[in-house]
């Protein structure tokens, strides 16, 4: 039966293994996609990705309720606000 330290030192070294193996097999599949992208002409937005652009924009969500006492605004989304709970909505209603 091996030794610890031999156990290691074979584990170690298959972890050696294991780690080239997968960038070899990472390099070739980053060709193969490369290729396919040449082959079909796709985009970026035809494999689910979007642009950095895209992803930074933010809407930005209108208020539809004001506090008369203190001016604070709610969108209606996301969670309440305290000013706000347990009381009738309408009442706070921004009229546009």
């Amino acid at each position: 039966m091996p030794s610890y330290k031999q156990l290691t030192a074979q584990l170690e070294k298959l972890h050696k293994e294991v780690a080239v193996a997968r960038e070899k097999e990472i390099a070739q599949a980053i060709v193969e996609i490369k290729q396919k992208i040449v082959e079909y002409d796709l985009t970026a937005e035809e494999l689910g990705f979007t642009s950095k652009r895209a992803t930074a924009r933010k809407t930005v969500s209108v208020a539809k309720y004001r506090n008369p006492k203190t001016g604070e605004t709610w969108s209606g989304r996301g969670r309440s606000p305290g000013w706000l709970a347990g009381k009738n909505r309408e009442r706070f209603l921004i009229e546009g």
